[in-house]
């Protein structure tokens, strides 16, 4: 599919949303069921799977990408649901979720489950969801971290999504007023999961930022394409060799490269060692945790530098619409502001390499 999703970059950010027919063709190649546990017919795939996958997407266009990775991601809230609600909202072959994990809402609790009420940014891909899935806090005392099921049509969307960058993505706000959820669609992605399987013993905060970063290492390597491409043809002004020619240019290209097969190859290898604990059925250590989101962080971060240097050697043919350069460099740039894979997660990780008391429920 990537060739043709590529081909309508340009008609895919002028929508501000994953066209529908580009979402069907997900639904039909089960790229939404990534993560669902194959009990439900899911794909229940390997991280690396699933990394690969949405890097591949993204190397096509970032937000046909993007909307790949939330659906896809976001679905591993079936294993923390009770059999039935899972099935109910899984089971069927084109079920589509998405939603935001972040907290930015309230749960009264009331008899057999909660009333919600909130509004969330960054609601990607909610125009083709079928069911969103929304972060809370509870009335407790203290509050407690709750993920709450909702049915798309008791959600109200607000067209917000006006973004630098990643602008395909719908990532529109989504809003609930004092909506009744049940007991059995209210779940904890913290608490370990009800379908028990190597997948959904990795962290879901880990899966998630290596998802993110697949987008931008995806990102980083279609404008190492596009600046191959761009140097072998162009010459610049004044210049009487083409840039591919010149030895600054070569030297740039070379460390880029370096650059982002050492990130990408580092974030495989923490996923592989956290992949091998899970599969064993051992509890992933701190350790484990902290790896996973340094190299996811990593990884989003060198990328987006990658792309700051093939926008930079494109030099003022970068700035045209024209050229994707420019579009990769507002994609990955919104990328980076994902609050898991953000420059706070470096913190959280020199923490743990420090011997420091680290919240273990952010990792």
């Amino acid at each position: 599919m990537a060739p043709a999703i590529a081909a309508r970059a340009q008609e895919i950010e002028e929508l501000r949303r994953l066209p529908p027919d580009i979402a069907q063709q997900f639904t039909d190649a089960q790229l939404f069921r990534l993560t669902i546990p194959a009990e439900y017919d899911g794909l229940e795939a390997h991280p690396s799977v699933i990394v690969r996958t949405v890097e591949a997407m993204s190397r096509a266009d970032g937000a046909a990408g993007w909307c790949l990775m939330i659906g896809g991601v976001t679905a591993v809230g079936a294993a923390y649901l009770p059999d039935d609600e899972a099935r109910a909202i899984y089971g069927p072959v084109d079920a589509v979720t998405g939603g935001v994990l972040a907290p930015r809402g309230r749960a009264v609790t009331v008899d057999g489950g909660a009333r919600l009420t909130g509004r969330w940014q960054w609601g990607s891909g909610c125009q083709h969801s079928h069911w969103l899935q929304l972060g809370a806090l509870t009335d407790d005392d203290p509050p407690k971290v709750r993920q709450y099921y909702l049915p798309a049509s008791d959600v109200t969307i607000h067209d917000t999504w006006f973004a630098s960058g990643l602008r395909g993505t719908g990532s529109n706000d989504l809003e609930v007023q004092d909506v009744f959820v049940p007991a059995s669609r209210i779940i904890s992605v913290a608490d370990a999961a009800v379908y028990d399987a190597p997948l959904f013993r990795f962290p879901v905060f880990g899966l998630l930022a290596v998802g993110v970063a697949a987008v931008a290492l995806g990102l980083a390597r279609a404008a190492m394409d596009e600046v191959v491409a761009l140097a072998a043809a162009k010459t610049a002004t004044g210049q009487s060799r083409r840039l591919a020619e010149r030895p600054t240019v070569q030297s740039d290209v070379g460390e880029a490269e370096a650059s982002l097969q050492a990130a990408r190859a580092l974030m495989f290898d923490a996923i592989d060692q956290a992949w091998e604990r899970a599969a064993k059925g051992d509890e992933l250590t701190l350790d484990d945790r902290a790896r996973l989101r340094l190299a996811a962080t990593h990884a989003t971060l060198t990328s987006a530098q990658v792309v700051d240097a093939a926008y930079g050697i494109g030099g003022g043919t970068s700035v045209y619409e024209s050229s994707p350069l420019q579009r990769y460099f507002r994609n990955v740039h919104v990328v980076t502001q994902h609050m898991v894979v953000a420059p706070a997660t470096l913190q959280l990780a020199g923490r743990v390499v420090l011997g420091l008391d680290t919240n273990v429920a952010e990792l």
